[in-house]
C-alpha cells in the first residue's frame, strides 16, 4: 500500500463518525449517571417534573401510557392515568405542580391534548375546539409549571399528518419511542439502518411543523412558523422550540405572545427537546454536535442563557440520551438506552429513566 493511501486511509478513519466515537470511549462520564426508574418488559421515557411530581411516558408492547409518580419515592405513590376507551393510548404526558397532569389521547379518534385536574375524573381540554375535531394533531405537549400556558406542535402537511395520526397509537421500533424529535424529519422518522446526518446541507422532504402557544385565562392561541419541540419557562412567559434551517435544527427563545425572538444555539448540527431549569436562567437539551450530527449517538448539554455558556453534561459512547427535565437547579433526568451494568460502555434495546447531578 502506498504511503499516500495509507496518510488517506487514516485520515478517513481519524474522522469519521465511528472512530470519533470509539476515541470517547475511554472518556471517564462528564457527571455519573445511576439509573432512577428501571422496570423489566416496559419502556419508561420523557420524564416531566413539577413541584413534587414526576411524570414520564411508558410504552410496552401494544400501548402507550402515562404515569405519575412522586419524584422523590418513584416506586410508590403511583398513578396511572386512566383509559375511558377500549384503545384509548396516552403519550406526551407533562406534569403540573399541583399534581395535574397534561397527555395527548386518540379516545376521540384523532389525537388531542387534555388535562387530568390531580383528583376525580374531570378532563380539561388544551386548546381550541380545533385540537378534537381533527384539525390539528397535537404532538410534544408541553406547560408552565403551573398549567397556566401550554405548548404544542403540528403539521398542515397533509400526508404526514395522516402519518402522524397512523403513528401514534401504533407501537414504534424500540429506537424512535426516546427519539421524539425525529417527527418532522423525513429521512429519519422512520427506523432504518442508516440515516443522513442532522447537519447543515442536508435536504428535508417534510414541510416546517407549526408550534401553537395556548393561555389557559384568556383562551388566546399563538402560533409560530417553523417551530417544535416547544418548552414553556416555569413562569410563563418563554417558549423555547426548535427551529430548522436547510437541515440543521438550533434551538430558539421567544415570548409565549410573539416577541423578542432570539437565537440559542448555533451548531452544524442538530440540538432537540429544550427543557427549562426551575430558576429559569439555564436550558438543557439534546444534541449530536459531538458525534457528527449521528441520529443515534445524543448527549445531554446545557446552556446558560445569560453568558451563553456551555457545558456538556453526559458522554457515553454510543447511548443515545434524551427527553431531559430538571428533578432540580442541580440535577437533571433523563432517558437513555444505556445497559444500567456498563453505562459508559454498553447499550440495550429499552428505555430506562436516569439522573444525573451536576455538582
Amino acid at each position: 500500500m502506498s504511503f499516500r493511501r495509507i496518510v488517506l486511509l487514516s485520515a478517513v478513519l481519524l474522522f469519521s463518525p465511528a472512530a470519533f466515537a470509539a476515541s470517547h470511549a475511554k472518556e471517564a462520564p462528564l457527571h455519573p449517571v445511576s439509573p432512577y426508574i428501571v422496570e423489566k418488559g416496559v419502556e419508561s421515557i420523557y420524564p416531566s417534573v413539577a413541584g413534587d411530581f414526576l411524570v414520564f411516558g411508558q410504552r410496552n408492547l401494544s400501548e402507550y401510557r402515562v404515569m405519575r409518580v412522586s419524584k422523590n419515592a418513584p416506586s410508590s405513590s403511583r398513578y396511572v392515568m386512566k383509559p375511558m376507551t377500549l384503545d384509548d393510548d396516552m403519550r406526551f404526558g407533562v406534569a403540573i405542580k399541583d399534581g395535574s397532569v397534561g397527555y395527548v389521547s386518540n379516545r376521540m379518534g384523532p389525537i388531542s391534548a387534555w388535562m387530568w385536574q390531580g383528583r376525580g375524573d374531570g378532563q380539561v381540554s388544551i386548546g381550541a375546539m380545533s385540537t378534537y375535531r381533527g384539525a390539528m394533531s397535537p404532538f410534544h405537549l408541553n406547560a408552565s409549571s403551573d398549567g397556566a400556558v401550554w405548548c404544542y406542535d403540528s403539521t398542515f402537511q397533509k400526508l404526514r399528518y395522516n402519518q402522524m395520526l397512523d403513528e401514534f397509537a401504533k407501537p414504534q421500533y424500540q429506537e424512535l419511542a426516546g427519539q421524539q424529535w425525529r417527527t418532522y424529519n423525513s429521512d429519519n422518522f422512520r427506523h432504518k439502518l442508516g440515516y443522513k446526518s442532522t447537519r447543515a446541507g442536508t435536504r428535508n422532504d417534510f414541510n416546517p411543523p407549526v408550534l401553537f402557544t395556548f393561555t389557559r385565562k384568556n383562551s388566546q392561541m399563538v402560533m409560530i412558523p417553523n417551530a417544535y419541540d416547544g418548552a414553556i419557562s416555569p413562569d410563563g412567559k418563554r417558549v423555547a422550540f426548535v427551529r430548522e434551517h436547510e437541515g440543521n435544527y438550533d434551538i430558539w427563545v421567544q415570548d409565549v405572545e410573539g416577541g423578542d425572538l432570539m437565537q440559542i444555539t448555533n451548531s452544524e448540527f442538530g440540538d432537540f427537546e429544550p427543557a427549562w431549569s426551575p430558576d429559569g436562567t439555564r436550558l438543557a437539551f439534546v444534541s449530536n454536535r459531538d458525534y457528527g450530527g449521528e441520529v443515534t449517538n445524543t448527549s445531554i448539554y446545557i446552556i446558560n442563557l445569560g453568558n451563553n455558556q456551555l457545558q456538556r453534561v453526559t458522554n457515553a459512547r454510543n447511548a443515545i440520551d434524551g427527553g431531559p427535565t430538571w428533578f432540580d437547579n442541580s440535577t437533571l433526568l433523563f432517558h437513555s438506552n444505556r445497559d444500567t451494568s456498563e453505562p459508559q460502555a454498553k447499550t440495550i434495546g429499552s428505555w430506562n429513566i436516569w439522573k444525573v447531578s451536576l455538582n
